[in-house]
């Protein structure tokens, strides 16, 4: 197994060193209101700089070559270049990061990893293993996660471990996204799309001074998109069917009345608002708003492995979210639609005590509610009946306070405090009588889940020469979880009836699992500036994904000894940030290897917790993670930018418990993709008085990702999900004054056909299971007019 990896990652370093002897990343422009801090190494001389984009990565604005970290940053003009309104599309371009939204089983999610580490299980009990920042708030769920990118300043997506540079523990990685703050220039700006499946797009924006030290911001979208699978009605599609199931619309065999609805839409509404008051030059305050609601058809799924009659097409399925009466309920449906609507705000105090001491408060409250029905079998045939309602209710409170400082001319210092508390009440109606053949087994959980969090903080930032950087951190974490099991009959009584008493979920109702944990984490990292075009960069640390409780359990034992410890990391990473050619040429290289411990992983075996069946969490591996990631970002001419970037994964399980069964074996591949790289060009065309015309071109690739062996029993091909390519293209026509455009794109443009991702968790009681499907192309023309 380990030669096979590293005749992938041969064969895929040949490939990315042939894609970088062609390609590189774009410049990025700083925002004009943004400051910058001067490098001491890289003398500010006027001359031309791609790549001036200022981070905060460290709790300081630097700019990004200076700063020793493998970071990726994209500005807002390169995400509008790119066709990229979501997170989830900026994943594309940035090495070794997963990003994409959940199927339905798991409600308005984001699944996220980054070198392999992460976390796809929505459940509020379990951790996210990449932080999601917003405007250096955390976001502490999978849920309503993809957020749109509205009125957005740029994106830091943060590689590897960041347990001591970042608000909370993030093992994966961080992505953080920061919106363009309010200022004293009244402006404005209002952009209208329209395209495929009769997609619809409405953006606009709106900066203004109150007085000469209140500014204001306010920004909305609204976008709507018919979906691109059709949700077919089975008995009206194949009258006289051999299941005698009957139509539920229409009569007129396969016509296209017999299509009930179309999955994979959208229909999203979003609001910011923003307040910023400096009344001194020392003080800074903000107060942001925000406001976002989604009413949608469940993700664009399809068939993957089931009964021949039910496969429907590519983009075509008969799963009909119907369960037929059976225990104590009568016929249902669970509902196709996903539905989420959420708030926060958040108040920000920059405070600057002295030349040499900068305080920062950061204060949040965030709450949402998401409601959804599943189809678990994914097929119409009422005796394979798997479904059920799920409602889960959110709020999160957050406070963090910072301090820098200066100590001397060659010292600097932060130190600071975390403390969050969130609570989520998870209400789902469960109809699981597909695991006793004959015997509904049907219950309600209204399950409340608590968790809170308490960190220390410090990072300390020596130059001993004028060359020479050292860096070191300390995190200090305590945090709690307990999880109250309620099980109820769906008349809300205490008895579940024959089925969920052989099971035992009956003895459930009212027992609470609960964990808590400490954590120490570290950091040391040296940097070395070889000239003002080389930057070199060791750095060794650690990062936890936090422990928890079981959330699924079919037996008091596996709640009562379901709880499990943090997973943990040790991260060596080596990385070198370059300028060449007057910095027309930016390269940024890193290489890592990470010690990957107590992995929580699901078990297939419970005889340690009182019995099967089994859905109980614990720390069942250990295992080793390696990787190499290139960065380029070029302007030979004016005018002229591309962009590359490649990852190169492998990865192996050194240890497995048994009770893992076989879906993930000693010597299985942890991290995927083992190859993704990205490529991107555009060119500038000046038309003098009449305005500029700009064609670009984008090309993104992810290799086979492992996915277990629970389908080996139908064959070996279903352990990985199949690479893909996609390709983007953008023409893009602007005034001469630039305040005015036009775009015509295309997405997916060779309408590739693939699968992001599957559930097959129900395979070995239903023999069925499904798969998301990617968007086929779509077209879409836009305005946008500044002001």
């Amino acid at each position: 197994m380990i030669s096979c990896h590293k005749g992938i990652l041969n064969r895929a370093l040949l490939l990315g060193a042939s894609a970088f002897a062609l390609t590189a990343a774009p410049a990025f422009a700083q925002d004009a209101g943004q400051s910058s801090s001067t490098s001491t190494a890289q003398p500010d001389d006027g001359a031309y700089r791609p790549g001036e984009i200022v981070v905060t990565a460290q709790f300081r604005e630097q700019k990004l070559q200076d700063t020793p970290i493998a970071i990726t940053a994209v500005d807002s003009a390169l995400l509008e270049a790119r066709s990229q309104d979501d997170i989830q599309a900026v994943a594309q371009q940035a090495p070794s990061v997963t990003l994409r939204e959940q199927g339905g089983a798991y409600g308005a999610s984001m699944g996220a990893s980054i070198r392999g580490i992460g976390q796809f299980d929505f459940n509020p009990a379990y951790e996210p293993g990449v932080g999601m920042y917003i405007d250096d708030v955390y976001y502490p769920t999978l849920t309503g996660a993809n957020f749109d990118l509205l009125d957005l300043e740029r994106v830091e997506i943060l590689r590897g471990p960041q347990g001591t540079l970042t608000g909370r523990n993030s093992i994966g990685g961080a992505i953080k996204l920061f919106s363009k703050k309010p200022d004293a220039e009244n402006s404005a700006f209002a952009e209208a799309s329209y395209g495929t499946r009769d997609r619809l797009e409405l953006r606009a924006g709106l900066n203004f001074a109150i007085t000469s030290n209140l500014y204001a911001r306010i920004s909305g979208v609204h976008k709507e998109q018919d979906g691109y699978v059709d949700q077919v009605d089975y008995g009206c599609a194949n009258p006289n069917n051999p299941e005698g199931i009957a139509p539920t619309i229409g009569s007129d065999g396969t016509g296209s009345t017999c299509v009930k609805d179309k999955l994979g839409g959208q229909n999203y509404s979003g609001l910011r608002g923003a307040v910023r008051w400096e009344p001194t030059a020392d003080i800074d305050l903000m107060v942001i708003a925000d406001y976002q609601n989604s009413d949608r058809t469940s993700a664009g799924e399809v068939q993957l492995l089931g009964p021949a009659n039910f496969d429907c097409g590519r983009y075509c399925t008969y799963a009909s979210w119907f369960l037929p009466a059976g225990g104590e309920s009568g016929a249902y449906y669970t509902s196709n639609r996903n539905k989420f609507s959420g708030w926060g705000v958040s108040g920000h105090a920059d405070i600057r005590l002295n030349d040499s001491l900068q305080l920062t408060s950061i204060t949040a409250y965030r709450e949402y509610n998401n409601k959804w029905g599943t189809d678990d079998d994914f097929t119409p045939d009422p005796a394979i009946a798997a479904g059920g309602i799920n409602d889960l209710d959110f709020w999160f409170f957050s406070q963090e306070l910072r301090l820098n400082a200066s100590l001397t001319d060659w010292a600097d210092l932060t130190v600071g405090g975390f403390y969050s508390d969130q609570r989520s009440t998870y209400f789902t109606q469960q109809d699981i009588r597909y695991i006793i053949p004959g015997v509904p087994v049907q219950f309600i959980g209204n399950d409340p889940i608590n968790a809170d969090s308490k960190a220390a903080f410090g990072t300390l930032i020596l130059r001993p020469t004028d060359a020479l950087t050292l860096t070191g951190g300390l995190r200090y974490t305590k945090e709690h979880k307990d999880y109250t099991f309620v099980r109820r009959n769906f008349a809300y009584g205490k008895d579940l009836g024959v089925g969920a008493t052989i099971l035992g979920l009956d003895k459930l109702d009212g027992l609470q699992s609960v964990y808590n944990g400490d954590r120490v984490d570290w950091r040391i990292s040296a940097d070395y500036r070889f000239s003002p075009a080389v930057l070199a960069y060791v750095t060794v640390s650690t990062g936890f994904k936090g422990g928890g409780v079981t959330a699924r359990p079919f037996l008091p034992e596996h709640a009562t000894k379901g709880d499990f410890g943090p997973e943990t990391v040790t991260s060596y990473e080596a990385g070198l940030k370059t300028n060449f050619l007057d910095r027309r040429f930016q390269v940024n290289l890193a290489g890592f290897y990470n010690k990957y411990k107590d992995i929580q992983l699901p078990l297939s075996d419970c005889s340690a917790y009182g019995g099967n069946p089994c859905a109980v969490v614990a720390n069942a591996g250990d295992g080793e993670i390696w990787g190499f990631e290139g960065e380029l970002t070029a302007e030979p001419i004016d005018g002229w930018m591309i962009d590359g970037s490649v990852s190169l994964l492998g990865s192996k399980y050194t240890s497995i418990s048994p009770a893992v069964g076989n879906s993930v074996q000693f010597g299985d591949p942890i991290a995927s993709p083992e190859v993704q790289f990205s490529a991107g060009m555009q060119y500038k065309i000046d038309l003098g008085s009449s305005g500029s015309i700009t064609p670009r071109l984008d090309i993104a690739h992810r290799g086979r990702e492992f996915q277990g062996h629970a389908l080996d029993v139908v064959s070996d091909a279903y352990q990985y999900i199949k690479a893909y390519t996609l390709a983007n293209a953008r023409l893009t026509y602007r005034n001469e004054d630039e305040d005015l455009s036009f775009a015509l794109e295309v997405t997916n443009m060779f309408d590739k056909y693939y699968n992001p991702s599957r559930f097959d968790a129900l395979y070995g009681f239903t023999s069925t299971a499904y798969t998301m499907v990617g968007r086929p192309r779509e077209w879409r023309v836009s305005i946008r007019k500044d002001f």
